[in-house]
């Protein structure tokens, strides 16, 4: 076998597997991305769910009496309001680069605060008429939130999948030349 022929195979093998494991990359790549949309969907209802429940108590408790204790109540949810339209935000950044590492910091962030808020609200201690916040929303809210916390999961476990991936050791040189980057989970 002459050495030009040994060469030639070579580059062919080379060519072979880096066509394979960019394509292992990008599927990996794809499948993160559509998990985050999945998840993405679920954020939006959480977004939905603050913005017409704070429609319709904006209408009927936003009159803060100092006599009844309403401050708290009210203070509480425009925090809620607040945090839903910076998760909000910051989802909108992210649906367009759902893999970029600053914006699901910022994403992660604002999540947070917008269940600190959530938790702020509902644990308001309750008065003569039961609790400050209509039972339609609270039941709402906890069945999102286990879909969502699925969602999240799987989500996160596609994104060590891609980090893994652009991680082992032939890949990681595709991975820099074609300018993939590790992702954050939520």
């Amino acid at each position: 076998m002459s050495d030009s022929l040994i060469v030639w195979f070579a580059i062919a093998l080379a060519l072979f597997w880096s066509v394979g494991a960019y394509n292992r990359l990008m599927r990996l790549r794809s499948q993160s991305i559509l998990a985050f949309a999945t998840l993405e969907n679920f954020f939006n209802q959480y977004v939905s769910l603050v913005k017409t429940h704070f429609e319709q108590a904006d209408a009927v408790h936003f009159v803060p009496d100092p006599d009844r204790g309403d401050d708290e109540f009210v203070t509480a949810w425009a925090g809620l309001a607040a945090a839903a339209e910076q998760f909000n935000a910051s989802l909108k950044v992210a649906h367009v680069q759902p893999l970029n590492g600053p914006t699901m910091s910022a994403l992660k962030t604002a999540y947070e605060t917008l269940h600190l808020s959530w938790v702020r609200l509902r644990d308001l201690p309750h008065d003569l008429a039961g609790s400050a916040l209509p039972v339609a929303l609270q039941s709402e809210w906890e069945h999102v939130a286990m879909q969502e916390k699925a969602a999240r999961a799987e989500f996160n476990r596609l994104v060590a999948s891609y980090n893994e991936g652009i991680e082992q050791f032939p890949a990681m040189w595709l991975a820099w030349v074609f300018g993939f980057k590790p992702a954050l989970p939520l």
